[in-house]
């Protein structure tokens, strides 16, 4: 990681959102509008909420805002109408937002759709703030080649790997023992697998700490989301697989931990408000003020750590074992999640068939070498399309 970039304290700093209207979009939206004159936005891009973005726009006066979906172009337009705000729409315009020159870029769009724009704005040298993890898993050997050849600075937008980045002495990393990434436990830590199978869409919504988007807070619930992060620190920080943990906090107080070979365990403590990792990318490499509650360790009282159970979240292994097998199977592991999950969301298939599909497709693709962006959307597309077979059989099953 390129890590050189530095922005005069009295010169605003140019920013692109791309995903505005999602959960950390936000956020970040919220942090820029407390801190007026010291941020200029060049973009703002949404999904389809075409109400909040044009609210934002008006807020923010960008010069561009895109909706990804085509068909909310003319009600964007619409809504901007006489605000001299540019507005466009689709995949095209998402990677154009990218290409804008915004020295900061929030890459928060879910999912692989967010890989080109986020590769667009890494290609012209931008500070990106990564909160896309699907990204680097599907497109690691990729993503970090061309984060090299361009110069550009990637910071961790998770909380975790936002931990990681700001306790890492990156002038010891030979005395890096491991690296542990903390996990909540999501809201089924304690429900055995009998109840698990019968969790409704409503249960593993309910994350227990954090506020997040449905597609996350289900990788949550699954544990995915802790090895979609185990694959993102092997990208993000040099440190080989077996050397990185996951334990259980069910506080997520203490967002994740590096061991040094002398003994020393440096760690980042914090309220679980992603207002905090944002401000540290956005700001980076000074901090600014946010309005997360205060950490106060006596009203506490008691932090708990305990290892993650394995078999009953078999998300933890398939992300091991995909990291192994590398090449293009983090990448079919990314692509079946996604659609499982969204298979589950829609109520097709059941909590714990969510790790059935990714396994059946994790294990029904042979692993091969991903060398372009074309190795990755074949993988992609291969998985997902045996995905939905699985899901099919499983909608079928009696």
């Amino acid at each position: 990681m390129v890590l050189t970039k530095q922005k005069p304290a009295k010169e605003p700093r140019s920013v692109t959102i791309l995903g505005s209207t999602g959960s950390v979009g936000r956020n970040t939206v919220d942090l820029i509008l407390r801190h007026p004159g010291d941020y200029v936005v060049e973009a703002l891009t949404g999904n389809s909420n075409v109400p909040l973005l044009a609210e934002q726009a008006r807020q923010l006066r960008p010069r561009l805002a895109v909706v990804a979906n085509s068909d909310a172009y003319a009600a964007l337009k619409d809504e901007l109408s006489g605000s001299g705000i540019e507005v466009a729409a689709g995949p095209e315009a998402l990677v154009d937002a990218a290409s804008r020159p915004a020295e900061w870029v929030m890459a928060a769009i879910v999912g692989i759709a967010g890989l080109q724009p986020t590769l667009a704005a890494i290609r012209r040298g931008a500070t990106v703030a990564l909160a896309n993890k699907e990204c680097l898993v599907s497109a690691g050997a990729v993503m970090m080649g061309e984060v090299q050849r361009c110069g550009a600075v990637l910071l961790p937008v998770d909380s975790e790997h936002n931990a990681i980045f700001q306790v890492l002495d990156r002038s010891q990393v030979d005395h890096v023992e491991k690296i542990i990434l903390t996990a909540s436990g999501g809201p089924f830590r304690e429900m055995g697998r009998d109840a698990m199978a019968k969790a409704t869409c409503k249960q593993a919504l309910a994350h227990p700490n954090w506020s997040m988007g449905a597609k996350i807070s289900i990788d949550s619930a699954t544990m995915m989301n802790k090895g979609l992060e185990l694959i993102e620190a092997f990208h993000l920080f040099p440190v080989p697989e077996e050397r990185i943990e996951i334990l259980v906090h069910p506080q997520s107080v203490v967002h994740s931990l590096v061991a040094y070979e002398d003994g020393s365990v440096l760690a980042q403590l914090g309220s679980p408000d992603m207002r905090t990792p944002i401000a540290y990318t956005l700001a980076w490499p000074r901090r600014i003020a946010t309005p997360a509650p205060r950490l106060s360790l006596h009203e506490l009282g008691t932090l708990t750590f305990e290892a993650p159970d394995a078999e009953r979240f078999p998300a933890l292994n398939l992300a091991r074992k995909a990291l192994r097998l590398g090449g293009n199977a983090p990448t079919i592991l990314n692509a079946a999640n996604e659609e499982a999950v969204v298979s589950f969301l829609d109520e097709r298939i059941g909590f714990l068939d969510i790790g059935e599909v990714v396994e059946e497709t994790l294990a029904g693709i042979p692993s091969r070498p991903v060398r372009t962006l074309e190795d990755v959307f074949e993988a992609d597309a291969a998985a997902r399309e045996s995905a939905r077979r699985a899901v099919s059989n499983l909608s079928e099953r009696p």
